[in-house]
C-alpha cells in the first residue's frame, strides 16, 4: 500500500467517523447513553463491554474489580492502589489523567492551538477575565481521554480548589476529525473551570474539562452537585476544597478532554509532546 493511499483510507474513515458522531442529535445520544449506561444489569454490563472490546483496545486488568452492575460502572472504574505512581518531586506538576497529549506549548499572548490551522482564544474558553490576563503568554497542555482509558482525574499538585464554573454547551466529539473541522470546538462544548491555587508556591493552575457526545455528566468529588446538561448558561459554585497530589478530583462518564493551563515560568517536561500516551502522576510541567 502506498502512502497516499493509506493517507486517503485514513481520511475516509475520519471522515465516516465524524458523521456518525456529530451529524447525529448530539445532546439526545447524550441523553440517551446516560440513561442505558446506568441500567443495573450485570448481564446487560458484560454483554456491552464484550461489544465494546469489538471496537476499541479495553484493558480492565488494572481495575479493582472485574464485576460491573452496569456500563456506567465499567467507564467510572477505579484502579487498584499502587497502579498509578505519583512523581513526588516538588519541583514538578503531574499529569492529572490517563489521554493522548494534544497540542500543548506556549499560549501566544492569549491565543492557543486546538488543531493545525484551527486557533482559539483563552477568552472564548474561560469566563473569568483575570484567568485570561493571568495565563497570557503562559503554558497549556491538551489531554485528550479515549473512550478505553480510566476516565478519573487526580490533582497534579497539592492544590486549593477555590472556584468551579460549569458552562452549559454542545456535546461535539473531541476526536481528531472534528477537531480538523470544527472551529473553537472546546468553546462550544460543555465544560467546567476548576481554578486551583497550588500550595505552598500559590501559583494558580486552572483545569477545564470538556464533556463530549455521550458524556453524560462531569462529577467532581468536592461538590456535592453533578454538573450536567441540566444547568444552563454559566454557573458559579463557589468551594474550598484541599486536595493532595494525585488525590482523585473527579471524573467524566465517558472520554473527554481535559486542558491545563499554568502562568508563565513553568515549562512542559521532556516526555510531553503530541501524539505521546501519557498516564496519571508522570511529569507534565515544572514549577518556576
Amino acid at each position: 500500500m502506498t502512502v497516499r493511499s493509506a493517507r486517503a483510507r485514513i481520511s475516509r474513515r475520519e471522515e465516516l467517523n465524524f458523521l456518525l458522531t456529530n451529524r447525529i442529535p448530539r445532546q439526545l445520544a447524550t441523553r440517551l447513553m446516560g440513561w442505558f449506561s446506568r441500567i443495573e444489569s450485570p448481564l446487560l454490563a458484560r454483554a456491552s463491554i464484550a461489544i465494546w472490546r469489538l471496537f476499541a483496545d479495553l484493558d480492565l486488568s488494572e481495575a479493582r474489580t472485574q464485576r460491573f452492575g452496569s456500563l456506567h460502572a465499567c467507564f467510572t472504574r477505579e484502579l487498584k492502589a499502587g497502579a498509578r505512581p505519583i512523581d513526588a518531586d516538588p519541583r514538578v506538576m503531574t499529569s492529572p489523567c490517563d489521554a493522548i497529549v494534544g497540542a500543548s506549548g506556549r499560549i501566544r499572548g492569549n491565543e492557543l492551538i486546538q488543531a493545525k490551522g484551527f486557533p482559539y482564544s483563552l477568552h472564548e474558553l474561560l469566563p473569568d477575565r483575570q484567568l485570561v490576563e493571568l495565563y497570557r503568554d503562559g503554558q497549556y497542555v491538551t489531554l485528550r481521554l479515549t473512550a478505553n482509558m480510566y476516565h478519573r482525574f487526580h490533582a497534579p499538585y497539592d492544590c486549593v480548589v477555590e472556584k468551579v464554573t460549569y458552562i452549559a454547551g454542545d456535546t461535539w466529539n473531541v476526536n481528531p476529525a472534528a477537531l480538523k473541522r470544527v472551529e473553537k470546538l472546546f468553546c462550544k462544548n460543555e465544560r467546567a473551570v476548576i481554578r486551583t491555587t497550588l500550595t505552598p508556591s500559590r501559583h494558580v493552575v486552572t483545569l477545564v474539562p470538556v464533556a463530549a457526545i455521550l458524556v453524560a455528566s462531569i462529577r467532581l468529588r468536592f461538590l456535592d452537585v453533578l454538573l450536567s446538561m441540566r444547568y444552563r448558561g454559566e454557573t458559579e459554585i463557589p468551594c474550598h476544597a484541599s486536595c493532595a497530589k494525585g488525590e482523585e478530583m473527579g471524573w467524566f462518564e465517558h472520554g473527554s478532554t481535559l486542558i491545563v493551563f499554568a502562568p508563565r515560568g513553568f515549562a512542559l517536561c521532556e516526555e510531553v509532546r503530541a501524539g505521546a500516551v501519557i498516564r496519571v502522576g508522570r511529569p507534565l510541567m515544572r514549577l518556576p
